[in-house]
């Protein structure tokens, strides 16, 4: 390892050991998973397959299934079957799930060791994990025609396309994949908003925040008449860029791309840039506090609890909802609210992100799943409208009512212990947690699905999303060179963004950005850039978008 790093230097050594561990998944896959079929299971004297009726309620199958199902994540709970959720689950699928939780190393482990789980989920769907699953998963397609063809019913066919690998089939069903009909639906909210503590906002007259000058000079006021509080947050920056990345850039409406549809370096956008120097001058002016940049997202789920930012660039409310809630509960009339806050210069309106038709975590069953027909049932009944709503509100009668709209709400007390004792609410009910194929059109289908806290920041935002389609999964495949050198890239952009905030002039903040100019010349940039104009293109052919 010294030799390493007298030889490539520390930034070197990190993209090394990525590298490595990527080759570690993708020999894992091919040496591995690659060699088995799959596991087999006779459905013959449980029950015959019926398109219009989910196998789950046909399977006479009396021994409890007990399968296995690792979460690349932590932080997942591993309960299973002790709240009202996971226990209704277990009992209507006659199963027993033992849940496990790692990181990277500990799922590169799984494929190097060829023991495989039942079932697993992922978050990462540009990793060699998803590339390679033709070698380690079953493919959906195959289970649903001979296991249970109802999943074709309740599975979203444009997802489906979206993860087919080149042998035309589909191994792994994220959840909150967002398709152009659901963005037409209006079911989708808003997740980004630029807020205001109301008491500040009223008492500065409702000023505009929309022009750089503007922005300034409220900020001022801010410092000037309430100097115990931080002008101007935003979220955790940690390895990324916060909310002052893409989410600003979102929020000020970048173009997507060029105008001949090729991939465009948003982060040189002179909108953009325009507003990073903005931010710049703020920052001198002393409205923005060293303590943001270095403030991990606990340290910032502090501060928005306590409401000690007079303003914020917010990205994730649903994911703030219950702090925000906990200040708003705690100090009526000082709640946050969303205004329209900083604007393009050039006179774009807002381009919101929300999850798009990619989504968040991946499923898949294994080809060493020991009951395969057992296993894309759980798809089916996690996908139907009765899992839907089973983990978004439980159970009719029990924790909440159907309304003769289609709307349903909480009972009075289920609805008093969300608002009144969360921890005891969360480990009760578990209803909005045990998410692998959840959706928001599902949460629009009720009022308690979100917070108070957060429902006027999503009433703003309505209108302002647009999808993000054709930058999902555009970058370089991993272990090649173009990836090491976008890794560099990204890191290098993180470090140059948070210096050109901080930086003490104007002649600071210009040389900072010729520096990144030059490092993407020294990095394969233009290759770069061809390979994810190519995707963009790949996934405009993939959704017929012109």
């Amino acid at each position: 390892m010294i030799k390493m790093n007298k030889v490539l230097g520390n930034k070197g050594v990190k993209l090394a050991l990525l590298l490595m561990a990527a080759m570690l998944v993708v020999a894992g896959c091919s040496s591995n998973g690659g060699s088995k079929k799959g596991s087999d299971v006779s459905i013959e004297d449980r029950y015959t397959v019926d398109p219009e009726t989910p196998a789950w309620q046909l399977d006479k199958k009396s021994e409890t299934t007990e399968l296995t199902w690792y979460v690349n994540a932590d932080w997942w709970n591993t309960d299973f079957g002790k709240d009202v959720v996971t226990k209704k689950i277990k009992e209507d699928l006659n199963i027993d799930i033992k849940f496990i939780t790692g990181d990277d190393t500990k799922l590169n482990t799984f494929f190097a060791g060829g023991d495989m789980p039942d079932l697993l989920t992922i978050f990462d769907s540009n990793s060699p994990v998803v590339q390679k699953a033709a070698t380690w998963a079953l493919p959906l397609n195959d289970l649903a025609e001979k296991y249970d063809p109802y999943f074709n019913k309740v599975a979203a066919a444009d997802t489906l396309n979206w993860f087919q690998l080149k042998d035309g089939k589909t191994y792994g069903y994220p959840n909150y994949s967002n398709t152009q009909a659901d963005y037409d639906s209006g079911n989708i909210p808003a997740k980004t908003a630029f807020v205001i503590r109301k008491d500040v906002y009223e008492a500065l007259g409702s000023p505009s925040f929309g022009t750089p000058e503007e922005f300034k000079s409220v900020l001022n006021q801010i410092k000037t008449q309430f100097p115990d509080m931080i002008p101007f947050g935003f979220n955790s920056i940690g390895e990324g860029t916060g909310s002052l990345g893409d989410v600003l850039q979102d929020f000020i409406g970048v173009p997507l791309e060029t105008e001949d549809g090729k991939f465009y370096n948003r982060n040189l956008d002179e909108d953009y840039l325009t507003w990073l120097r903005t931010l710049n001058a703020v920052y001198r002016d002393g409205a923005i506090s060293d303590d943001s940049f270095a403030d991990d997202g606990t340290g910032f789920e502090e501060k928005v609890k306590s409401g000690k930012y007079a303003t914020m660039l917010l990205d994730g409310t649903p994911q703030q909802g219950g702090n925000l809630q906990i200040f708003m509960s705690a100090n009526p009339g000082k709640e946050y609210i969303a205004i329209d806050g900083p604007q393009s210069t050039v006179g774009h309106q807002p381009t919101l992100n929300q999850s798009g038709i990619t989504g968040w975590m991946i499923s898949y069953i294994t080809k060493d799943c020991k009951d395969p027909a057992k296993a894309i049932q759980i798809f089916t009944y996690l996908l139907s409208e009765e899992g839907q709503k089973l983990m978004n509100y439980g159970i009719e009668g029990e924790t909440y009512k159907a309304n003769s709209d289609g709307t349903v709400e909480l009972l009075p007390e289920v609805k008093d212990l969300q608002l009144n004792n969360a921890d005891k609410f969360k480990k009760d009910y578990r209803m909005g947690e045990f998410m692998f194929f959840g959706h928001d059109r599902h949460k629009a289908l009720s009022k308690d699905a979100f917070p108070e806290s957060i429902k006027q920041m999503q009433e703003w935002g309505q209108g302002k999303l647009k999808p993000h389609f054709i930058l999902e999964n555009i970058n370089p495949d991993q272990g090649t060179a173009e990836a090491r050198g976008l890794t560099a890239i990204n890191t290098t952009w993180n470090t140059t963004m948070v210096s050109m905030i901080r930086a003490k002039d104007d002649a600071a903040f210009d040389s900072t950005l010729a520096d990144y100019k030059a490092f993407l010349d020294k990095n394969s940039w233009d290759k770069i850039v061809e390979i994810r104009s190519g995707k963009m293109q790949a996934n405009k052919d993939k959704l017929g978008i012109k």
